[in-house]
């Protein structure tokens, strides 16, 4: 798949190079894993003018030898002896830069806790060291946010405050997913956009494997995801099985509920069968996957929350690859495919309400966007946007068809707001309905 996007990234890894020719300078770029960091640096950047690093699972002395032979083919410089340790390599290429502007990527950092913990004190060290006179434009990539976090964010850690920005690289947003489908599809139909956001999210990794394999329609992206050779069968274990190590199994059970509609924290834990308050912290702070909702709008609402599993690859890994891996085990990927396109109709409303959420917050003039629900259960608002500017409140409701909105009902259902919230009075209010064709 050709590049897409990613202009105004693009432009700022640019402009931190240009300021790296007078300065050091140290950018931390994160994005979970797949979300492609690596594709828009090797974009930004001419690979030729930049040293790559792979932090692979190799000792320190194998990795140190495959930098230096990058070093030696990129500048045609031989590094002193056989370099051993990776503070050898770093601090040469420190001393360089003083008289030469480099670029040094290094991908997938956080691996060197699996190599040498030791390398972090020492990059911070030689960093301190040589940083005021270096032109290095040292670029650090990381796919296990938590790891990351810790590596930066944590004052305990040698590492804490060194780098100059941070960057996070998010998935494609609506608008550029719907132009990917139309370069390779420009017939395509609503639902084949909407299963395109269900399966990948916008991640470009999943979007590409569905381009590359040309799966442009419905029927051919669900049987891409779900055949024997599809790397989405493994990705979610490969990827939360490094995240979360030892404690993969409770993990696992809480996204799995999260997945299958259980949002509140007495139906996970019912659902779990234990305390789950820590875990669900962690979820949402250190590896944002999971999402703490609250009714927008509405005060005194923190014992109302609902938690959701905001990534739709993995919402989909969990609703149907993880439920029914048994299928799998025994080689009916067939008959799975049969369950999602069962499911299909009720699952894929709720991703065109997760769809339309993005979009109106990338797209409309809105100061805040959310749902709202009474704590009975008896109404819900897919959405509600608010522009705190011109004093407008909106009410969404989403439907795959135009015949099944309901505009009465939508205004039936703010009334039951208005009850909870005294703020009618202030806003000019608009009651509208959003489908597949809205897309």
């Amino acid at each position: 798949m050709k590049f897409f996007d990613r202009e105004k990234e693009t432009e700022y890894l640019r402009e931190i190079n240009e300021l790296s020719k007078e300065n050091a300078q140290f950018t931390v770029l994160t994005g979970r894993r797949r979300v492609g960091k690596t594709w828009l640096v090797t974009h930004a950047y001419d690979p030729k003018d930049m040293l790559y690093f792979f932090v692979g699972r190799k000792s320190e002395t194998e990795l140190s030898k495959g930098f230096a032979k990058e070093i030696e083919e990129k500048l045609h410089l031989p590094v002193l002896g056989a370099p051993e340790k990776f503070s050898d390599i770093f601090e040469f290429l420190m001393k360089y830069s003083q008289s030469h502007p480099i670029t040094l990527f290094i991908d997938e950092f956080q691996d060197f806790i699996r190599v040498n913990k030791s390398i972090f004190s020492d990059m911070q060290r030689i960093w301190d060291l040589y940083k005021e006179n270096s032109k290095m434009n040292l670029i650090v990539g990381g796919s296990i946010y938590s790891l990351i976090s810790k590596i930066f964010k944590d004052e305990k850690e040698p590492l804490y405050g060194r780098q100059s920005r941070f960057l996070r690289i998010k998935p494609f947003r609506t608008s550029v997913i719907k132009d990917i489908l139309s370069s390779y599809n420009p017939d395509f139909l609503p639902d084949d956009l909407l299963t395109m956001y269900m399966l990948t999210g916008g991640v470009a990794k999943y979007v590409s494997s569905l381009m590359d394999n040309k799966a442009y329609t419905s029927d051919s992206m669900i049987v891409r995801a779900v055949s024997e050779d599809s790397p989405f069968i493994s990705e979610g274990k490969n990827i939360l099985l490094e995240e979360f190590g030892k404690d993969s199994a409770i993990y696992f059970s809480i996204l799995s509920a999260i997945a299958s509609g259980r949002n509140t924290r007495n139906e996970i834990e019912t659902a779990v069968g234990k305390e789950v308050g820590g875990y669900l912290t962690k979820l949402e702070d250190e590896y944002n996957l999971v999402t703490k909702h609250l009714p927008v709008l509405t005060p005194n609402s923190q014992k109302n929350v609902h938690y959701e599993l905001d990534d739709m690859f993995f919402k989909f890994w969990f609703r149907f690859i993880h439920k029914y891996n048994y299928m799998l085990e025994i080689g009916k990927y067939d008959k799975l495919r049969e369950v999602i396109h069962r499911d299909y109709n009720t699952y894929s409303g709720h991703v065109l309400e997760h769809y339309f959420k993005h979009k109106l917050a990338e797209e409309a003039d809105i100061t805040r966007l959310g749902n709202w629900w009474d704590r009975k259960g008896e109404n819900e608002i897919d959405i509600i946007t608010e522009n705190e500017l011109d004093n407008r409140l909106t009410f969404y409701e989403v439907k795959r068809q135009r015949e099944n909105i309901s505009i009465g009902e939508l205004k039936a259902k703010a009334e039951a707001f208005f009850t909870k919230n005294k703020i009618a009075s202030k806003y000019d209010i608009e009651y509208k309905g959003l489908t597949l064709e809205d897309m």
